[in-house]
């Protein structure tokens, strides 16, 4: 299952705060900021898929993710890999470092972390 954008944006902001009330979810967005009906129907809907739970203290709900932010978004690379790149990650790979402008510097990270992939293998 998969997360609309303002989905995702909430989602980010429940993943920095770790969990939080409808207050908090709120104050971490900028100006101009969402109704509050709109984060609670964000909320809902998130809740209903199973990306977010809850816990009632009164009236108040504090929301906290069920999905890591780390296992979300590799599930959404190695599908982007799949289904775009012929499930070849050295096509995405090649793609990547060729269309996204990196910087020498950023190259010679992204091979250090090759690099020490290979050696643990």
């Amino acid at each position: 299952m998969k997360l609309s954008k303002t989905e995702e944006d909430l989602m980010n902001h429940l993943w920095k705060l770790e969990k939080g009330f409808m207050k908090d979810l709120l104050e971490a967005y900028p100006e101009p900021k969402p109704a509050t009906t709109t984060i609670a129907t964000l909320l809902k809907r998130m809740t209903d898929k199973g990306f977010v739970a809850y816990n009632l203290f009164g009236k108040s709900r504090e929301y906290y993710p069920l999905v890591k932010k780390k296992d979300y978004f590799s599930k959404h690379v190695n599908g982007l890999i799949k289904n775009f790149f012929n499930d070849s990650a050295s096509q995405f790979a090649s793609f990547f470092t060729k269309e996204t402008n990196l910087t020498k510097e950023e190259l010679e990270d992204l091979k250090t972390l090759i690099d020490n992939e290979i050696k643990k293998k």
